[in-house]
């Protein structure tokens, strides 16, 4: 399915240099912090490691000295690629960290397959991820201007995956011990436009293929910045946005990880250690 146009990608991540905004990757500082959290409960070594995504901090920090470190990007990293084409070899890596990166690949699936795949057995990955709550305020500003403007509308905002949706994933791809959970951040900004200015310095702005190719109406943002300031607006006079941010973590398959029980296989009943009667299948509510 061919949902992003990746030139654009190319594109919007090599023009971002250029801008002199302080720190656009606020967001990615801070997943990569939580991300840093969590690795840090981890007490497993993991001597060759894989950073996919070189916006933001990287997490070198809490790697240990000598152990072998690599970023790559679809520009400006150690190896220029394509998510969606890793050109890595199988049982390759010990770990691979991606933050804030793989939201804007076609084939999601095929490319959690292909990171399983560079793993040694036993190796981890752990991601973040925008998710579907974020920026449903930006989302639902501009959709309500353009039906009033011209009776339709043109995808603008991200389609983002939910954690339901991930979780699936990640077992679909084969990851052992898959865990799925979210925060969401919310940022303030003294008008829609600021916050827009920043999504253009983190280089996440349209780059769906089925975009409309003409340039968007002055009036259209007016009337969705309006829009902003009356739904979404605190008492101060700023606005909110939005962001979800998933975090995923799957190893690659190794007979020592833990397995489920097979079903009837439990020694006793939840009901005896919850001091309940058990009502069997058919059976009716005394």
């Amino acid at each position: 399915m061919y949902v992003f146009d990746r030139k654009q990608i190319s594109l919007k991540r090599n023009r971002r240099f250029e801008h002199n905004q302080k720190n656009p990757y606020f967001l990615h500082d801070w997943a990569i912090d939580d991300m840093a959290q969590r690795l840090s409960f981890i007490k497993k070594e993991f001597p060759n490691i894989l950073q996919i995504g070189s916006r933001g901090k990287d997490l070198k920090k809490v790697i240990k000295d000598g152990q072998q470190y690599t970023i790559t990007d679809i520009t400006g990293a150690d190896i220029i690629c394509d998510e969606e084409f890793l050109p890595f070899k199988q049982n390759y890596f010990d770990c691979v960290l991606s933050s804030l990166n793989l939201h804007a690949v076609n084939d999601l699936p095929g490319c959690l397959l292909q990171i399983k795949n560079s793993l040694k057995s036993d190796g981890l990955f752990m991601a973040a991820m925008f998710g579907g709550e974020t920026l449903f305020e930006l989302r639902d500003c501009l959709t309500t201007a353009e039906i009033e403007i011209s009776g339709g509308i043109t995808p603008r905002v991200f389609p983002f995956a939910d954690k339901q949706q991930m979780g699936g994933l990640l077992q679909r791809a084969g990851y052992a011990l898959p865990v799925v959970d979210s925060e969401i951040l919310t940022v303030t900004y003294d008008t829609p436009y600021h916050l827009m200015h920043d999504i253009r310095a983190m280089a996440e702005t349209n780059i769906i293929a089925a975009r409309s190719k003409k340039f968007a109406s002055r009036i259209l943002f007016q009337r969705a910045s309006h829009i902003y300031a009356q739904k979404y607006s605190d008492p101060d006079g700023r606005i909110r946005a939005s962001f979800e941010i998933i975090f995923i973590m799957g190893w690659s398959p190794h007979e020592s990880q833990q397995k489920p029980l097979k079903p009837g296989s439990a020694k006793s009943r939840l009901s005896d250690a919850l001091g309940t009667h058990e009502i069997g299948t058919g059976e009716k509510p005394q």
